[in-house]
């Protein structure tokens, strides 16, 4: 199950006093495939949807079998399911429910028609009709993908109105209005009901965080062991050098110990090394006597030369 198909089944559980109902199907409609008096047909691949459009259209109208349903399956083996009003009589009653006097306002929000307490409800049902949500593991992303202008502006004003800050684009002749924020979407979806998906978008947010912590650590840690290795091949290369020219005996004890040390240990740290001395020092002894094997190293290739 993807996180959008449960996104909306969440929603379509929500949705159940009369105001939500009818605020719904308001939102359902106004961004449905086709919606004027002559013709209404909306589309869905998601068949919980589908179901809630029905009962809807019956609830609202006040009749039986408003709705008509055609399936058809589409190459990828998914349900499209198709709803149309065909009877005319029906059509008209949603025009007069929804107070639609003109076609100048079938493509509009109505705010004064919208419930104050069911808003979010008919966000709700913009959102089924053609919202989608990207899985949250891959990115954050939620959009509404809206046919005119018109209603993207107004539907735009009104997710500012409550909170909303989103955006929007053109993508092949359809305005698509979406949002890229994590705590925006997690905002979203608790105000349209689905709470249980916003609270799944912050486990999700929270194991990503913590996966990319510990992902910088390992590299943080992979990088210091990359350094530690090439010092410690200087040094190894220098200290080399020292026991083929003038021998180790030519050096003071500690440093002999720490040269000596250091070839039998080419992998451990400086604190490490500094602890496992005849006379145990710090990192910061372990590294001075390092570098005075290092100065001595140039010192001789220096008088060859």
């Amino acid at each position: 199950m993807s996180f959008s198909y449960s996104v909306k089944k969440e929603l379509c559980s929500v949705i159940t006093d009369k105001d939500r109902k009818y605020c719904c199907l308001y939102g359902m409609l106004l961004f449905c495939k086709s919606f004027a008096p002559d013709s209404i047909i909306f589309q869905t691949e998601n068949d919980l949807v589908c179901e809630l459009f029905r009962s809807l259209a019956d609830d609202v109208i006040g009749g039986s079998g408003v709705a008509e349903v055609n399936v058809t399956e589409k190459k990828n083996g998914v349900s499209l399911f198709s709803l149309s009003i065909p009877s005319e009589s029906f059509r008209e009653e949603i025009i007069y429910r929804y107070r639609i006097s003109s076609r100048t306002l079938i493509h509009r929000i109505q705010i004064d028609i919208i419930d104050n307490n069911s808003v979010f409800a008919f966000i709700a049902g913009a959102f089924l009709s053609c919202g989608s949500v990207t899985e949250p593991i891959k990115e954050y992303h939620l959009e509404f993908a809206v046919p005119y202008y018109e209603l993207t502006q107004d539907l735009l004003n009104l997710l500012t109105s409550v909170g909303i800050n989103a955006k929007y684009t053109e993508r092949k002749n359809v305005y698509v209005i979406y949002l890229k924020d994590s705590e925006a979407i997690e905002d979203l979806l608790t105000l349209m009901g689905a709470t249980m998906s916003s609270i799944d978008l912050m486990n999700v947010k929270i194991y990503k965080d913590v996966r990319n912590k510990a992902n910088r650590i390992a590299n943080c840690d992979s990088a210091n062991i990359e350094r530690t290795l090439k010092a410690s091949e200087r040094q190894i290369a220098d200290i080399e050098y020292i026991m083929e020219t003038e021998g180790l005996d030519s050096l003071s004890p500690e440093l002999k110990n720490a040269a000596e040390i250091r070839l039998e240990n080419p992998d451990v740290s400086l604190k490490e090394l500094g602890e496992m001395l005849d006379k145990p020092v710090g990192r910061s002894g372990a590294n001075h006597r390092l570098k005075k094997l290092s100065e001595i190293a140039e010192r001789i290739r220096g008088e060859r030369n």
